[in-house]
């Protein structure tokens, strides 16, 4: 076996050991589920989710926003998501009139209300802009929800819900958050939002 093959077979196998972790704890699948099913609950009840995240995760933010306005494996009624980083004008302006940190406090307070969520996305949990963002969100009377990994940074606490990924690389984290949002979305889908 040559050296690259060997770098293939390492990386493959740490993913998967990430997600065998995930599998094999109840504390982890249990808020897994209570994400699925207030997301449901929150929809039903005229509420929107809000999502957002940085570099990487700000990605994860744009695919999983399209995957409840879009589908995501049926036909179905579009649910409401805004994936926050998504309006460059938005965030360019408010990074240069308020700074970096408010690009997404600043629209969480003109868009959420008391029956929203929030699904913050940070591997490391640390991110000003999602302190603000999550700072923000309570504000407004909605619920926040933090996908991170490892110890969840200083974010974990804030949150209503957390599901942090074992690991402390960050490939991997966003690859099992990736895995956790697709998850989501499937169990949201398949809540009776049938095709009108």
């Amino acid at each position: 076996m040559n050296e690259v093959q060997e770098i293939i077979r390492r990386e493959i196998r740490q993913s998967i050991s990430v997600k065998e972790k995930i599998l094999q704890d109840e504390s982890m699948l249990a808020a897994l589920e209570q994400m699925a099913l207030a997301i449901i609950n929150a929809i039903k009840s005229g509420g929107k989710i809000l999502i957002c995240g940085n570099g990487g995760s700000a990605a994860d933010a744009l695919h999983f926003a399209s995957e409840l306005v879009g589908r995501f494996r049926n036909d179905r009624i579009p649910i409401p998501a805004i994936a926050l980083n998504a309006d460059a004008a938005a965030m360019t302006s408010i990074s240069n009139d308020y700074g970096f940190r408010y690009i997404y406090s600043r629209q969480i307070e003109a868009l959420m209300c008391d029956k929203d969520i929030l699904i913050a996305i940070s591997t490391s949990g640390n991110s000003d802009n999602i302190a603000e963002a999550i700072n923000s969100a309570h504000e407004k009377g909605g619920k926040v929800f933090l996908l991170t990994g490892g110890t969840g940074g200083k974010a974990i606490e804030k949150a209503d819900l957390a599901f942090a990924v074992p690991s402390d690389i960050t490939s991997h984290i966003q690859e099992a958050h990736e895995c956790v949002y697709h998850i989501i979305c499937g169990i949201v889908e398949d809540a009776n939002f049938t095709q009108t």
